[in-house]
């Protein structure tokens, strides 16, 4: 009886934890459908901003300030990772994090200073704890509680800090390491340049596009100069703000999954521990049966 015993208690572990499971799953479905809906309205916007802010800054003339196009030799940089403040997400902020440390490894040693700018709590205690000892490396956590309150004029305060350091030099390359979104069940942890902006002639795999095909003469009214000076900072801005956007959806979209996954595991335990506490319950009817049995055999042969 020791067993049941055992074995009931286990059920009813299982059970209470498939009910914690399947309400954060419902939570995180209901958060999911906002966070969704502004990533889908955003994405068009910052995508075709950023495909005019490259196109902008690769055909100037130099008759103007580029400085935010400008590719020096990297001496000092900086890697903003954006993750999540709270675990049960699966691989989520692990995707994100490897995504962040391959970048680094991409610059490779710095004469200068590193900078990793952690945006949410997964990736702060990472950093902290792999990289807070180590020679020019300084791990920023005063922006943990962003995803707190995900309006624009809150989010801003980052990246103007790295246009600014990029524009004194503090800073030479500046990635941002987050998750895009792509559906409830796929998200995908990617690394991307914020600064320098690239070249528009130049792909992801670093191959070379026709020049032609992306060149575009564009009319600046009023003053050139006074255009992009408030124009290249707004549609940066805009692009950071996509991609925490996008870093929230694809939050509660791994959730979602992964606490689906979960339920649907603690269902399949289940079946097991009935299955056991059936074997042991049919067990201890049989042993008592058969003790029976033996002693009316032994009241019959006395």
């Amino acid at each position: 009886m020791a067993n049941l015993k055992e074995v009931r208690e286990r059920i009813r572990s299982v059970k209470n934890t498939q009910q914690i499971t399947s309400a954060m799953k419902m939570v995180s479905a209901a958060k999911l459908r906002r966070a969704q809906q502004a990533i889908t309205e955003l994405r068009p916007y910052a995508d075709k901003l950023d495909e005019m802010l490259r196109n902008i800054l690769t055909n100037l003339e130099g008759d103007a300030d580029t400085t935010f196009n400008k590719v020096r030799p990297v001496v000092g940089a900086a890697v903003v990772v954006v993750t999540s403040n709270r675990g049960l997400a699966g691989a989520f902020n692990t995707n994100v994090i490897k995504a962040a440390e391959a970048s680094i490894r991409e610059m490779g040693p710095l004469s200068g200073p590193l900078d990793i700018i952690c945006i949410g709590r997964k990736g702060a205690e990472y950093f902290r704890k792999h990289y807070g000892k180590r020679e020019n490396v300084k791990v920023v956590t005063d922006f943990q509680k962003l995803f707190d309150d995900l309006s624009f004029d809150n989010t801003r305060e980052v990246p103007e800090l790295l246009m600014d350091r990029f524009r004194v030099g503090r800073y030479d390359k500046v990635y941002i390491a987050y998750a895009r979104f792509k559906n409830a069940a796929v998200q995908f942890a990617t690394s991307e340049q914020f600064l320098p902006v690239e070249d528009v002639t130049t792909n992801q795999q670093g191959t070379t596009k026709p020049e032609s095909r992306y060149r575009a003469d564009y009319i600046f009214e009023p003053d050139k100069e006074e255009l992009l000076h408030y124009l290249v900072p707004s549609i940066l801005e805009t692009k950071f703000q996509a991609a925490l956007l996008d870093t929230h959806a694809s939050e509660h979209g791994a959730r979602m999954t992964a606490m689906d996954k979960a339920t649907e595991n603690a269902q399949e335990l289940l079946r097991e521990l009935k299955i056991s506490y059936n074997k042991a319950r049919q067990e201890a009817i049989t042993n008592e049966i058969l003790e029976i049995v033996g002693g009316a055999a032994a009241l019959e042969a006395s």
